[in-house]
């Protein structure tokens, strides 16, 4: 554990943590993509079938629940709860292309063919594209509430820091992991209009609106 990858894993929480706010203070998932949120869930069942098999540490144990139960509580708050400031229409994004490309490449590119390392990498391609649908919806709308910019960013930068971290133990530890690295650069990637947008606008105390 080094300082990058423990502050991603804090900016990680943070995420989580600033969009079960922005839910349960404005009783409201409007601007959220439930696509996005369910293919989250998705990736950290997916990855975290270990859980029971391999203990690794305590930290490592709970981080692992805790990514799991939060995602299923906001699919929770997002299909039933809250399901009423949900608008389908503005989620439109084809995510089967996402899951079924993710499930093959899985099948096509990984480490070993066992049905936990499979599971593990298709969590690893699909976690890559998972912003996607809420990305989207941005686009859609061409704009957001500030608190759920802010959920974005410390989404997007729990995975910069990430790539930070990678790059360190590769100095350091001579660790190399093409897969991880690979879809980890691509979601990272996927950030840099936001990001310059976020820069530029919401910490200026302006509006997050795209250009026209």
């Amino acid at each position: 554990m080094n300082l990058f990858r423990l502050v991603a894993d804090l900016m990680h929480l943070a995420s989580i943590l600033i969009l079960l706010l922005k839910m349960q203070k404005t009783r409201s998932v409007a601007g959220i993509s439930f696509k996005t949120q369910a293919l989250y869930a998705t990736v950290f069942l997916t990855r975290y079938t270990d859980l029971v098999t391999t203990y690794v540490s305590l930290y490592n144990t709970v981080m692992k629940m805790f990514f799991i139960a939060s995602s299923l509580y906001i699919v929770f708050l997002m299909k039933i709860k809250f399901k009423a400031t949900n608008d389908p229409r503005l989620d439109t994004f084809q995510v089967q292309y996402v899951v079924g490309g993710a499930a093959l490449l899985a099948l096509i590119v990984n480490y070993a063919f066992t049905f936990q390392e499979i599971l593990w990498t298709f969590s690893v391609y699909l976690e890559a594209l998972a912003i996607l649908p809420q990305l989207f919806m941005l686009t859609k709308t061409g704009e957001a509430e500030v608190i759920t910019t802010h959920y974005l960013f410390a989404l997007g930068a729990y995975r910069g820091l990430y790539l930070v971290n990678w790059i360190y133990r590769y100095f350091t530890e001579g660790y190399v992991d093409w897969i991880v690295w690979v879809a980890g650069t691509i979601q990272t990637g996927l950030y840099c209009d936001f990001f310059f947008i976020y820069f530029t606008k919401v910490l200026k105390g302006a509006k997050f609106e795209l250009p026209q």
